[in-house]
């Protein structure tokens, strides 16, 4: 009886630390979920679109500006005010877009045609962004594999890796180089690093464009606390699919928005996210692909998808050959 009595009476002591230990667990997880939900109210509702303006400096320069996420960063730095640099291989591509932003949004434009899978290319960069008081830097050049393959399998894979390093990867370093220098001088001014949502994890049968895209999320994220006392905001834009030239993709839907669409709402993150996915059915895609599968199912659902598309190529390749050969034989 006594045994009951004291077991009882420990009980009844420890009741009430552990009613305030389960209060306090439960007030704190309620405190981080109101903080969260502040959070990406104030990202995602709220934004910070005010803040890419020429007020950090008259110029903007954007890689790849000819198509895709690239022409549209340019058309809305443009639209807010800046004078733009267009950086692209084909200078008659880049005289349209350079027409179009004088045309509709009334700005000083200046081109500067290169290929970045060259590494010569830098000081013909370097001299045309001579003297120019430049605000914003978008790195969104970047290059990806035609078609999803094996490692060993890739065509001319010596020249497949020098470029996609040379574009991906030394571009960013490159131009990163050219242009904060004279941020830091002025203590302000923005970086954005488009790099890719398959820069979150591994993606087999795109491991290369993977790889380097997460060099480019850890080299923006690195030089973000390296510089933000400095007044540098240095962000790290991890997209997942966007209806572009290089995703193939024709029509747009919510989870896979046209490229205005996107860079509008990536541009109100600036300043709030150092790293983002830029759009917010994106951003629920990030969330629930590293924080609630296990990336061992990611990646094995990456390389399923992967082979899946790399079998629906190589069919209808070998189909185009078919029909070509019996072309050629008809007419022989």
């Amino acid at each position: 009886m006594s045994w009951t009595h004291a077991l009882r009476d420990a009980l009844h002591e420890a009741h009430e630390p552990l009613f305030w230990v389960g209060a306090c667990t439960v007030a704190c997880v309620l405190l981080w979920l109101l903080y969260r939900l502040l959070s990406g109210f104030r990202i995602w509702v709220l934004g910070n679109g005010s803040l890419l303006s020429p007020r950090l400096g008259k110029w903007a320069v954007v890689t790849g500006a000819t198509d895709g996420i690239g022409k549209s960063y340019a058309e809305e730095l443009a639209r807010r005010g800046f004078a733009m640099m267009l950086i692209s291989r084909s200078q008659e591509k880049l005289d349209d877009v350079a027409k179009l932003l004088e045309e509709q949004y009334k700005v000083e434009t200046k081109t500067i045609a290169v290929d970045f899978g060259k590494t010569d290319i830098y000081p013909k960069i370097e001299a045309g962004l001579s003297g120019l008081e430049i605000g914003v830097l978008v790195n969104n050049v970047g290059v990806s594999y035609p078609y999803p393959e094996y490692y060993l399998h890739i065509p001319d894979l010596d020249n497949f890796i020098t470029n996609m390093i040379n574009v991906n990867m030394t571009s960013v370093c490159q131009m990163t180089r050219l242009v904060l220098p004279r941020m830091v001088v002025r203590s302000r001014g923005v970086i954005l690093n488009i790099s890719s949502a398959s820069g979150m994890y591994p993606l087999p049968l795109l491991t290369v464009y993977s790889a380097t895209k997460a060099f480019v999320d850890f080299f923006s994220r690195g030089l973000q606390e390296e510089y933000r006392r400095q007044g540098i905001i240095i962000q790290s834009v991890l997209p997942f699919f966007v209806a572009t030239k290089m995703t193939r993709i024709r029509k747009p839907t919510l989870d896979k928005p046209t490229p205005d669409r996107y860079v509008q709402a990536e541009v109100t993150t600036v300043g709030l996210q150092s790293q983002t996915n830029g759009y917010f059915p994106h951003a629920v895609m990030g969330w629930v692909t590293t924080k609630l599968v296990p990336s061992s199912i990611v990646i094995f659902l990456g390389a399923r998808m992967n082979r899946l598309q790399r079998t629906g190529y190589l069919q209808r390749k070998r189909q185009r050959e078919q029909k070509q050969n019996g072309v050629s034989l008809k007419t022989d």
